[in-house]
């Protein structure tokens, strides 16, 4: 029987970081990048806040697994309409603080960005991304390669080893059916929950790390409070939205007043040159008696 879990994205800033529970994370990115993955470290960075109201919106996680690769995690609740943006910003920051003064171009370490979102980025169907960086011919098109020497000097196979990978994972996206093992890594960030038939490497564990009440008291009341935020962000957030509907009703209401006010001025002029008289132009069009004047005296010039 499955039951509800703290929440992943309030894990990963606290339970996960132990190295006991390394185990959980390497899980995670052992399934998503379809390789077996050991975090040799967690690296501090600015994003690593502690406190409930450091950006709670914003997870930041940044490992080191035994390849020496920085993988990046981050996890964002609120929409951000740039978020790809910061998504190019966190690679090329993580790029820039891990080369040593003096360093050479080629030990730039490969980075590797995995977020998770949970709301509507962009336009698509799938709910995981993968996007990396390759070379096209323009007039060949052929894809641009290492060559041998590069390939042994870097002990890289592809130039898109080089460059950092971005993985997307639009949680709200997934239809809750867990057709593989990955699936059920999506199933648990998006419902706090592991199935008793999952087998994913690293939920087992999850399942025992992250059970609600397994927690202590200081970190029962802070994960509480993380909770009533992220109901606070999504009432903001729909309020914000209702406001938007709003004044682009009111907008359109405004247009269609001003359409057809410029109808019944133009119905006006064509009266006042048939010869009506203004009561029987304002029965016609509603304008007002000063209203009808004032075009009078406009086509009297």
């Amino acid at each position: 029987m499955s039951k509800k879990l703290i929440r992943f994205d309030w894990a990963i800033k606290r339970l996960l970081r132990n190295k006991a529970n390394f185990v959980v994370l390497e899980g995670f990115l052992s399934e998503l990048l379809f390789e077996d993955i050991k975090i040799k470290e967690i690296l501090e960075s600015e994003g690593n806040q502690e406190s409930w109201e450091d950006k709670y919106n914003r997870v930041d996680i940044l490992t080191e697994n035994s390849k020496n690769e920085l993988i990046i995690i981050e996890i964002q609740n609120t929409y951000e309409i740039d978020y790809f943006h910061r998504m190019v910003y966190g690679t090329s920051k993580a790029v820039a603080e891990h080369l040593r003064l003096g360093q050479a171009y080629w030990e730039v370490k490969k980075v590797i960005s995995i977020n998770i979102v949970y709301f509507d980025l962009g336009q698509g169907q799938d709910y995981i991304y993968k996007g990396t960086t390759t070379f096209q011919g323009l007039h060949f098109n052929d894809t641009l390669q290492l060559s041998e020497k590069q390939r042994n000097t870097f002990a890289k196979t592809l130039v898109s080893d080089i460059f950092p990978e971005y993985y997307l994972i639009k949680v709200n996206q997934f239809n809750d059916v867990a057709k593989d093992t990955l699936d059920e890594w999506i199933y648990f960030l998006k419902n706090s929950e592991v199935k008793d038939e999952f087998r994913a490497k690293g939920l087992k564990e999850a399942r025992e790390a992250l059970d609600i009440m397994r927690l202590d008291k200081e970190n029962q009341y802070s994960y509480n409070r993380y909770l009533d935020y992220l109901h606070w962000k999504a009432s903001e957030a729909m309020n914000a939205q209702l406001a938007i509907e709003e004044k682009a009703l009111q907008m359109e209401n405004e247009i269609r007043l001003d359409e057809k006010m410029k109808n019944m001025v133009e119905i006006a002029k064509s009266a006042i040159r048939e010869g009506l008289t203004d009561d029987l132009i304002m029965k016609l069009t509603n304008l007002t008696i000063e209203h009808i004047q004032q075009i009078r005296k406009e086509l009297s010039k």
